[in-house]
């Protein structure tokens, strides 16, 4: 039987980042994807926005990693050449009994030790972006964008160079723990067993099957996988903003926000779909919504120029919003199982805190 220090299941952002770190530290790493090729799932259905820090509770998982996140990223992406831009972002206030709430924000991402953030009167807001409307505004200037592929394809390009493999069409069926690590058992068209020494659960939505399928391992520490749906629309015709924009957050998502990719295509969402599986068609009987909740913001948006664009699943903890939830990071602390990481529940913002949580994977592994 083959035996590998690490092995990573899933193969993902958050996958490839642990990939990367985990190799650059000297580990012999075997990535397993069930999947075709890396990142096709949760990874690759998101809006490649790179978040600031605002929304989260100070001292969470999800704050102090996103916000190490972005500064991480920004700076990975400038050296490994990864396609970004740093437009900044406004979070609007679209009518007065909303402003109390906007303040609380600004109040909290200071907390989180986001920097340079500013109150904005409708005329200021304007200013920047003409097509706005909004009673008050709260400019977001570390908030960006990123090609999600080429971040992944160089990830995984750093991983590959420190001796990391990965191994595509390759399910986890079976985890067997021994005395001195795990025996994986590997389904797909070759069958076969691997031993490792570390095991790391980064497979997304299939985190918690993974987990079940752990020989004794406590399902009291499974939490439950709620999956809600994000849909997204783009626009037919002329960007209207440069910059990201964000209307209040509601339940389950930060609101359907616009924001341009790098080709400069505008897209509106995510909404909130709770399912119990997935389904990535986009119903186009949505629209009505969208339309109603984008006008708040932008009154202008002509009738018929939205068209069903993607959408995506996130693997969330709760039916509540990505604020008020953290992050799962078990590790023997938690589990009682030695070198055994679990990541649950890496919704947004996942792909910002990829580098930060890596580093925290590693140290977890490390001090085992």
């Amino acid at each position: 039987m083959d035996r590998i220090d690490t092995i990573i299941v899933g193969a993902g952002v958050i996958g490839l980042a642990c990939a990367r770190a985990l190799a650059a530290a000297g580990r012999e790493v075997l990535i397993l994807e069930t999947e075709n090729a890396f990142g096709t799932v949760t990874s690759s259905r998101n809006s490649g926005v790179i978040h600031a820090g605002i929304y989260y509770k100070p001292g969470s998982l999800k704050a102090r990693c996103c916000v190490r996140g972005r500064d991480l990223l920004y700076a990975y992406a400038r050296e490994r050449g990864v396609a970004y831009k740093n437009c900044g972002k406004l979070v609007v206030a679209t009518d007065q009994s909303q402003v109390e709430k906007l303040h609380a924000w600004k109040a909290n991402a200071e907390k989180n030790g986001v920097i340079g953030l500013r109150l904005l009167t409708p005329a200021e807001a304007r200013a920047l972006e003409p097509q706005l409307s909004c009673v008050q505004a709260l400019h977001v200037p570390m908030s960006g964008i990123i090609d999600v592929h080429e971040y992944m394809l160089a990830l995984l390009g750093d991983a590959e160079a420190n001796g990391a493999t990965l191994a595509v069409q390759a399910p986890v069926e079976w985890v067997e723990r021994t005395q001195d690590g795990f025996v994986v058992s590997v389904g797909g068209k070759a069958p076969l067993k691997i031993a490792c020494r570390a095991l790391v659960n980064s497979a997304g939505l299939g985190a918690q099957k993974l987990a079940q399928a752990i020989a004794g391992f406590d399902a009291a520490k499974i939490p439950p996988l709620v999956m809600a749906k994000g849909n997204y629309f783009s626009l037919t015709g002329k960007p209207p903003f440069k910059m990201l924009v964000y209307p209040l957050p509601v339940l389950g998502s930060s609101g359907l926000h616009a924001s341009c990719d790098l080709a400069g295509r505008v897209r509106f969402g995510p909404d909130v779909e709770w399912v119990d599986h997935i389904d990535y068609h986009v119903d186009p009987a949505r629209e009505p919504m969208f339309e109603e909740a984008i006008r708040h913001y932008w009154p202008a948006l002509p009738k018929g120029a939205l068209q069903p664009d993607y959408s995506g699943v996130r693997p969330k903890l709760a039916r509540t919003s990505p604020h008020d939830t953290d992050f799962m990071l078990q590790t023997t602390r938690e589990h009682g199982v030695l070198n055994l990481v679990n990541l649950f529940g890496i919704e947004s913002p996942g792909l910002t805190s990829s580098l930060a949580l890596a580093e925290e994977v590693a140290k977890a592994l490390t001090s085992a």
